[in-house]
């Protein structure tokens, strides 16, 4: 890739190979991500789009083969094999809701019940240091392929009444505001990078140590935004990928 400086800038240092293929595949991962590039993938007008050698360009694939989601052969070429399921994070939704055009989500729900609270859990959900909680543990599934997960607390006198309804078919945020009679109000995201431990990776059918995305949310009901419902969340980072949309805030002071 060839980049002209601005006129009186130094000139940047020649780019490596390895930095063109990281630049390449960044791109594409995003377009494929997106359903803008399906189907078949030409070498020579990736390496006319991005001005770079061949080299570079063959690099990136490889980068994106090993991640799955192209599949490369003599004899068929390069063709996008996997695109992942965008979850996002700036709609307040269930994860039915939010994959509904992606396929078919059900839940495997491995635990449900009560328990007393962790200090950390109650704190966070503002309630007494040895309140109970009701704790649900489910596998996430789409189209049959396990996809995250996900570790659930929710306030007892909420949570209670939740767990007799059809957790395997419904996403909790409607439960809770179908039992509650209130909207849900916000969610708080904290996202991290984590490596799969043995029950996980067993679970989601990843090899132990594979990344993964840990998502913490703590959602809140109604307009006084009570916490009622903290969740830590493990996502496949090969099948999900996580948007949001970011405003900049604007103080009056600051107008030009």
């Amino acid at each position: 890739m060839q980049f002209s400086p601005p006129n009186g800038a130094a000139a940047p240092r020649p780019r490596r190979r390895a930095e063109d293929a990281r630049v390449i595949s960044d791109v594409l991962r995003r377009a494929i991500d997106a359903g803008e590039l399906t189907g078949a993938l030409d070498e020579r007008r990736l390496g006319a789009e991005f001005d770079a050698s061949r080299n570079a360009v063959r690099d990136a694939l490889a980068i994106l083969r090993d991640e799955g989601i192209i599949a490369r052969s003599p004899r068929a070429g390069t063709h996008v094999v996997n695109r992942k399921a965008a979850h996002g994070l700036d709609a307040l939704r269930g994860l039915k809701e939010t994959l509904s055009t992606s396929g078919e989500v059900r839940n495997d729900v491995r635990v449900a019940t009560l328990v007393r609270a962790p200090r950390a859990v109650a704190r966070r959900l503002q309630l007494a240091a040895d309140s109970d909680v009701v704790y649900i543990e489910r596998l996430r599934m789409l189209d049959d392929e396990p996809i995250s997960l996900d570790l659930t607390y929710l306030v007892p006198d909420l949570g209670i009444d939740l767990i007799t309804h059809d957790l395997e078919h419904t996403d909790v945020f409607a439960l809770l505001e179908e039992i509650s009679g209130e909207r849900l109000a916000a969610a708080d995201h904290t996202i991290n990078a984590a490596a799969a431990d043995a029950h996980s990776a067993a679970a989601l059918e990843v090899a132990t140590g594979s990344p993964l995305l840990l998502l913490e949310r703590l959602t809140s009901l109604g307009p006084d935004r009570r916490p009622i419902d903290l969740e830590y969340i493990r996502l496949r980072g090969d099948r999900i990928s996580l948007h949001a949309t970011a405003l900049r805030e604007t103080n009056q002071g600051d107008a030009r």
